[in-house]
């Protein structure tokens, strides 16, 4: 509920702050006192349109905060947290209206756009008037409440699974036959491909070894007789190594005579040909690395090229043909099961769609239902509201067409507004007054199902009197027993009920930046009424100017009267 109200600067505002509790509150006094500007600035801290004009003159910059302790698990705390707003204690609005035309908005202190500032408003408060635009007067809500009235979350949590499901399914399909259909135009192609791949088998990896294989080969003819030539230096007739072991030989039979002088020879010699016998043996293994047989070199070739031209045919490198071809297999096994895949997604889609279909049907059953027990139960309202000669009419119309996650039909709340005239949506036939009195009759049979947790009526016994007012009267304190209630009124029956009274007047100050001719200048003030200032103010709403003792016995009257 809204507890606190702190306005600044706006219009004939200086400062002031106002304390809510619980119940009905009225808002009382003279016309042209202020009462509307009250609402313009609560209406700003919810996210209204701004206005440069509603600074008070003079002044560069207004305010208002606005203070709300609602539960835990309220939508309008679900709202602040998507948009990562902290909200732990008190909701705070608060809007700055400077007078070049900008604001700024805050929630808990933290700035957000107008716009989130408003669905979290929306949430918190509802305000209804003659002229309203808001709330039961959008059609586009008129389901929902139908909805919460009926208790029917249950039947509506599973039209929306239900409908989730036909989505899914229903994207299923949509993107296997365009899977399937792109398939279909290039299925020659993809066949001839498959085939072709599927015989040419490329490996990842395998057009680098292919090259480096036939390099070696073409390589291997040039240097084959230089390898010939110097193994032949080293193992074949030309070779020193039989001179040389022949003198190794004879060295060492030196060796005892003269080991100091023969010995470093000997270990040089046998050095030398060792290295000549590593030679050798190199030269052996690179003479037999150089043969080949050249219908090798064309079984390579042959195969390097095979590679290559497919690589250039389907634009992709050689290493990736394996994985072209594993991709083409797929689009051919899915072109090839395709028609059976579309059946089985079509059976799952008339499944669900089956599925909705009965869900949404339930809902409806439970919709055209707790219409009924609506119409009859504001109908009952009308009479005391002198709406005795009209009709409350909760119109459903099933749209088959345009299924949704809230089932098929289409709610508005029509009147009938006297006999034998045409009945119609209530915002196009109801007058000012009319209205009104309907949304209250609304208000009061929804009391506690899905409300937001302060309602805002304004001025909606303009012109009524009597037994009229007294029912408004009456029906305002019903519906304060759920939700918090704020009244504008000009109805002393109204203000009778209140459990809070405020009274709204202007006085003249002196001094400040906006003075009058005598220097004077008018502020909105708004006083708390205690028992004996109520009886008073409601014996001024009574009598008018002059309060007679006649008028104040008629307040006590009414005030013992709304107290019994």
């Amino acid at each position: 509920m809204l507890v606190q109200l702190a306005i600044r600067d706006i219009v004939l505002i200086d400062k002031l702050e106002l304390t809510f509790s619980e119940g009905l509150t009225v808002l009382t006094g003279e016309t042209g006192a202020g009462k509307s500007i009250l609402l313009d600035a609560f209406a700003l801290a919810l996210g209204g349109r701004g206005d440069g004009g509603l600074v008070r003159q003079g002044e560069a910059q207004g305010g208002v905060t606005a203070v709300f302790d609602v539960a835990a698990d309220h939508p309008a705390r679900a709202v602040a947290s998507a948009a990562e707003i902290d909200t732990d204690g008190d909701l705070i609005l608060r809007r700055t209206q400077f007078a070049d035309g900008r604001t700024r908005a805050f929630v808990n202190d933290q700035p957000v756009g107008v716009q989130t500032m408003r669905a979290i408003g929306t949430a918190l408060v509802e305000i209804h008037g003659q002229h309203d635009d808001r709330a039961l007067a959008d059609p586009g809500t008129h389901r929902t409440i139908l909805d919460a009235f009926g208790g029917l979350q249950g039947p509506l949590a599973q039209v929306a699974a239900a409908s989730k499901r036909v989505r899914s399914a229903r994207t299923a399909l949509t993107e296997q036959r365009e899977r399937v259909e792109a398939a279909q135009k290039e299925a020659d192609f993809l066949r001839h491909a498959v085939e072709e791949l599927a015989n040419l088998d490329p490996q990842a990896g395998e057009e680098a070894t292919l090259a480096e294989r036939r390099t070696v080969m073409q390589q291997g003819e040039k240097v084959a007789r230089e390898l010939n030539e110097a193994l032949d230096l080293v193992g074949g007739s030309g070779s020193l190594v039989p001179h040389l072991s022949s003198a190794v030989r004879r060295l060492e039979r030196r060796s005892a005579t003269v080991p100091s002088l023969v010995d470093p020879s000997i270990a040089a010699l046998d050095a030398a040909l060792v290295a000549l016998d590593e030679a050798r043996a190199a030269l052996d293994a690179a003479v037999l690395a150089a043969e080949f047989d050249p219908r090798e070199l064309e079984r390579v070739e042959e195969r390097l090229f095979a590679l290559r031209a497919a690589s250039r045919k389907y634009a992709v490198p050689a290493d990736d043909l394996a994985d072209l071809r594993a991709r083409y297999d797929a689009d051919v096994a899915a072109l090839d099961a395709g028609e059976q895949a579309l059946a089985g997604l079509e059976a799952e889609l008339t499944a669900a769609e089956a599925a909705y279909a009965q869900a949404a049907k339930k809902l409806g059953d439970g919709r055209r239902k707790a219409a009924k027990a609506l119409d009859a139960a504001v109908q009952a309202e009308l009479p005391p509201l002198k709406l005795e000669g009209a009709r409350f009419i909760t119109q459903i119309t099933v749209d088959e067409a345009s299924r949704d996650a809230a089932g098929t039909e289409r709610v508005e709340f029509w009147a009938q507004t006297n006999p034998g005239t045409r009945a119609g949506p209530m915002m196009k036939v109801a007058s000012g007054g009319e209205l009104s009195r309907f949304m209250l009759a609304l208000k009061v049979v929804l009391a506690g199902k899905g409300s937001a947790p302060t309602l805002i009526f304004d001025e909606i016994d303009t012109g009524l009197g009597g037994a009229v007012a007294d029912a408004i009267g009456a029906r305002l304190g019903r519906l304060s027993e759920q939700v918090q209630v704020v009244a504008v009124t000009h109805a002393p029956q109204v203000a009778a009920r209140a459990s809070t009274h405020f009274r709204i007047a202007k006085d003249n100050v002196k001094g400040g930046k906006t003075t009058g001719k005598n220097g004077d200048r008018v502020t909105t003030r708004v006083v708390g009424l205690a028992a004996d200032a109520r009886r008073e103010e409601i014996a001024r709403m009574l009598a008018g100017a002059t309060v007679t003792d006649e008028a104040r016995a008629a307040a006590a009257r009414l005030l013992q009267g709304a107290d019994g």
